[in-house]
């Protein structure tokens, strides 16, 4: 009979949520901090809009929030990184496809930015994570 090792985990979290929480807090402040030097700076290298500039600090903000509510074991931590995950794709396909969005997106980040999104919401879908952030 084949034995069953434990998962591997890191106090008490699972590696996968350990992962995905160090990448979204790093995201997270990534963004915040790009976006604070993107209002500072008039002439930047992305001609980004004001609106861009808001944007990416909010976004940074709230993969920050959510991120702790994430390894915090908090529903609302699932939901939030969902909710988000789901903007992101559609306001980075809108740009991709030159339709109205967020004005300022670089179409060089889109695509990436969409295919995490998409591997974020895949791993909060399946049911062993779903199960621990209470979401039925």
């Amino acid at each position: 009979m084949a034995s069953k090792h434990p998962p591997l985990t890191y106090k008490g979290r699972s590696i996968g949520i350990l992962i995905l929480t160090s990448a979204q807090l790093l995201i997270g402040t990534i963004h915040f901090l790009i976006g604070f030097a993107l209002l500072a700076s008039e002439n930047s290298f992305l001609k980004a809009t004001i609106a861009y500039d808001v944007y990416t600090i909010v976004f940074g903000l709230l993969i920050l929030v959510f991120g702790w509510f994430i390894w915090q074991g908090k529903k609302l931590g699932w939901i939030g990184t969902i909710t988000v995950s789901i903007f992101v794709i559609v306001a980075d396909t809108l740009t991709v496809l030159n339709l109205p969005s967020v004005p300022g997106i670089p179409k060089f980040a889109a695509p990436t930015e969409i295919i995490y999104s998409i591997a974020v919401i895949v791993y909060l879908i399946q049911p062993h994570v779903r199960k621990k952030f209470g979401i039925s």
